[in-house]
């Protein structure tokens, strides 16, 4: 079951919405739970990771969809945002926290739903699969979608993920094999980049949950268009 939020402060919009989602459910046979949000600040005050695509406003009094979008992704990386707004270029800073794409008011359902199939892809995509580490000290078993970089010094493998540090001796190029299907690319020979959590490119640096990494001069042009087609939601 996909669960979505909505956080749009118009009534009218929250309805439209809603209705939206009911109808693509139901003429795609998918299964949904929808909470609704009439603020920014509603969405925020307790946030936990438990959304799969967020539908956010971008013009909302006291908080904008644009700061309760980076006050999630201070928890949550892994969710879908699409942002809805009355002019396309307000939605030109997404790129800074990660947003799929925009809908742009008044709603128009085939466009809606176009945009929807395309979050519900990103959304199923980001699942992932479980990998296992064979680690001098036993075993540890990984989902993939938990690991932010990986990197290769002196022929061992640095597994960077959110349950810690993994070190263990291998191949880059067994690595890719394992992860490039679930977006990860190379930014350099030694360095495997989980596309998911790259929140910068900076000529030839990319931010990874805040570390930088070098983007090598032969990597560049392939890893930047493995960037582009992840923003742009081709799976």
């Amino acid at each position: 079951m996909l669960r979505i939020a909505i956080a749009e402060d118009e009534a009218e919009h929250r309805a439209q919405l809603t209705e939206f989602l009911r109808q693509y459910g139901t003429t795609y046979s998918v299964e949904m739970e929808v909470s609704c949000f009439s603020s920014g600040v509603e969405l925020v005050e307790g946030y936990r990771p438990e959304y799969d695509i967020i539908l956010l406003d971008i013009a909302m009094p006291n908080m904008d969809g644009m700061e309760a979008a980076r006050r999630i992704r201070q928890v949550d990386e892994q969710v879908v945002l699409v942002f809805i707004t009355q002019m396309a270029q307000y939605a030109i800073n997404g790129y800074e926290v990660g947003a799929l794409d925009f809908i742009l008011k008044p709603l128009n359902y085939d466009v809606f739903a176009m945009k929807l199939t395309k979050a519900i892809r990103r959304a199923e995509s980001r699942e992932g699969k479980r990998i296992v580490l064979t680690l001098p000290s036993g075993v540890q078993v990984l989902q993939t979608r938990d690991i932010y970089y990986v990197e290769i010094q002196n022929h061992i493998l640095h597994y960077h993920t959110n349950q810690g540090d993994f070190a263990l001796r291998g191949t880059m190029q067994k690595a890719a094999q394992e992860l490039e299907p679930y977006h990860f690319s190379r930014c350099s020979n030694w360095c495997l980049v989980n596309l998911a959590y790259v929140s910068q490119v900076d000529k030839n640096v990319v931010t990874v949950t805040g570390t930088p990494l070098d983007i090598s001069r032969r990597n560049r042009s392939a890893f930047m268009a493995a960037v582009t087609r992840y923003m742009g939601g081709n799976t």
